[in-house]
């Protein structure tokens, strides 16, 4: 499974360097591209740092249900990746559709899914166990180092003037959305409920790359181009790689916040940068 994706994501970036298609395209509000290495740095470093500061710290432990029912869970949450990236991808990428199957798939089909579980009687037990809650704020490093370089210097991504084109009160309800649609949500699906119940059955890294490629992968809906192998080798090396960072993080700390505040910067600096 490792290999394999290792395969994909190697695959992915020899694609774009021998179709010459090296910018990779930061939004889906507009067609921009950046060089694909200046999504690439901020995360590798973020990972190495996530090794270097805290190489055996976990917190958290999670629930999961004992036997074949985490196997069970496993494969319901990945036929819902899947499924949500092939609608959304077949219904265009855009509302209500993105939202409504979201909504449908990443939380309606897990939680009856769990909830049949449990109504079973499925054994459950804990997946890690963490250690004291002094080391809440080890991924701070990592977080804000991975953040400086995605944001200011050589590697920055350019400001947007959405700010200025409509007025606070939109602004504020449509981040406040976004944020909860979808950094909260595909945070909470992709690494604390789908990676965690794959690093239970494959272990650390083959969890963490199946998550990211999953979660990669629903975004040629909205960042496509109209070339469907070109599209997913520009998502493999764009969200794939930061899916690594997230994943990563999750997996050595079981903290949602350094999660939520990199997805959540991800979507929102930008327009908030821009105002100043």
């Amino acid at each position: 499974m490792l290999l394999a994706g290792l395969a994909v994501f190697a695959g992915a970036i020899a694609l774009l360097f021998l179709t010459g298609n090296t910018g990779i395209r930061y939004s889906a509000d507009h067609d921009d591209t950046i060089p694909l290495w200046h999504r690439w740095i901020p995360a590798l470093v973020g990972i190495v740092l996530v090794r270097l500061v805290s190489p055996d710290l976990r917190r958290e432990p999670v629930v999961l249900p004992a036997g074949k029912a985490v196997r069970v869970e496993a494969s319901v949450l990945t036929a819902a990746a899947v499924l949500f990236a092939v609608l959304l991808w077949s219904a265009g990428g855009g509302e209500p559709a993105h939202t409504a199957l979201k909504l449908l798939l990443l939380l309606g089909v897990p939680a009856v899914t769990f909830w049949l579980l449990r109504r079973k009687g499925a054994a459950r037990t804990s997946a890690l166990q963490g250690p004291g809650s002094w080391r809440h704020w080890g991924p701070l490093i990592p977080v804000v180092t991975w953040f400086a370089l995605s944001y200011a210097g050589p590697l920055a991504l350019p400001r947007s003037d959405l700010a200025f084109t409509v007025d606070p009160v939109t602004l504020i309800v449509t981040m406040v959305v976004v944020f909860l649609i979808n950094s909260l949500l595909e945070e909470i699906f992709y690494r604390r409920w789908l990676q965690t119940r794959w690093e239970f059955l494959l272990g650390r890294w083959p969890a963490i790359v199946l998550a990211s490629l999953l979660w990669a992968v629903w975004h040629v809906a909205i960042q496509g181009n109209g070339e469907l192998g070109v599209d997913l080798a520009s998502v493999v090396v764009n969200q794939g790689v930061l899916g690594l960072f997230l994943g990563y993080l999750w997996s050595k700390y079981r903290l949602m916040w350094p999660l939520l505040v990199v997805h959540g910067a991800t979507n929102a600096a930008p327009i908030l940068l821009g105002l100043l």
